[in-house]
């Protein structure tokens, strides 16, 4: 079946299907159609007309497709409201989960964390030039945000992202940079803007001699973070992990009283990776908010 034109911009596993002249085989059509259709009800695009425009295909195959996924139990229909994630997905992301051995390892010391601090804690990986977020304890302040486990989003522009990129080298700091600025530009007005290269250079040559980060609402405004790096056994960056808060309980002061606090929690999560013990400089650790 012909694929319909659309407007939106195609999703991830759109991007990987293959060119006009390779089209890919009957049963791969019909599994990437599935996943986009997963991708969408969980962006919270619940309905058949939507998704049918979301992904260009007509009214008719979407319905299947749709039926199909809640039959096998990837997708829960409730009447008059919509398509939902189905219990079969709630098991397979727990699963997930629990396969991350880094996740539960690194549990017991963000409690600790977010207890100190009382502020929301992110766990994340590198994912590309994003980073994947594996674990998120919410603060004690009432506060919500953006970012949700399993999501992606920019390294340049997030501070667990930052800090994931204290293991790169300068050319790829440049590189996820400009990863970051393409893509505020393709959703203008959702996304805060990055310091010029120089500047954000810069502050990342401090950082990396600190190690630990700062982001100043970069990437959602209102909300600023602190993080540091995570490494296992060969002293490598495999993770990392931050402290986010909304700006008016993040002054800079209060951000460089936490900056040692994040990156003792960090070397602590390493050495449990089996890294050998390393010195953090010291620094109050005042609760200013």
């Amino acid at each position: 079946m012909t694929r319909q034109p659309t407007q939106h911009r195609p999703s991830r596993v759109e991007e990987k299907t293959p060119p006009a002249g390779g089209k890919p085989p009957t049963g791969t059509q019909t599994l990437l159609r599935g996943l986009n259709l997963l991708e969408h009800v969980a962006q919270g695009i619940c309905d058949v007309k939507r998704l049918s425009e979301r992904l260009g295909m007509p009214r008719s195959t979407t319905h299947r497709v749709l039926s199909n996924l809640v039959a096998e139990g990837y997708l829960h229909h409730v009447p008059y409201q919509g398509y939902t994630l189905g219990y079969k997905l709630i098991y397979l992301g727990t699963r997930a989960r629990e396969q991350r051995p880094l996740t539960q390892l690194a549990r017991p010391f963000l409690e600790k964390l977010a207890d100190f601090c009382g502020d929301t804690i992110h766990l994340g990986q590198i994912e590309g030039p994003h980073v994947l977020y594996l674990d998120k304890l919410s603060g004690q302040r009432g506060l919500e945000m953006r970012s949700r486990i399993g999501q992606r989003m920019p390294l340049a522009s997030t501070g667990v992202g930052r800090a994931l990129m204290l293991g790169m080298t300068e050319e790829r700091w440049q590189e996820v940079y400009e990863e970051a600025v393409l893509l505020r530009e393709r959703t203008t007005g959702e996304r805060p803007p990055l310091p010029a290269w120089s500047d954000y250079l810069a502050a990342m040559r401090d950082y990396r001699q600190r190690g630990w980060v700062m982001e100043f609402e970069e990437n959602e405004i209102g909300i600023r973070c602190v993080g540091a790096p995570i490494r296992d056994v060969n002293g490598e960056v495999i993770a990392a992990v931050s402290i986010a808060s909304a700006s008016f309980h993040m002054s800079e002061e209060r951000m460089l009283d936490l900056g040692p606090v994040v990156a003792a929690t960090a070397q602590s999560i390493s050495q449990a990776l089996g890294e050998a013990p390393a010195e953090i400089s010291s620094g109050p650790l005042s609760m200013r908010g």
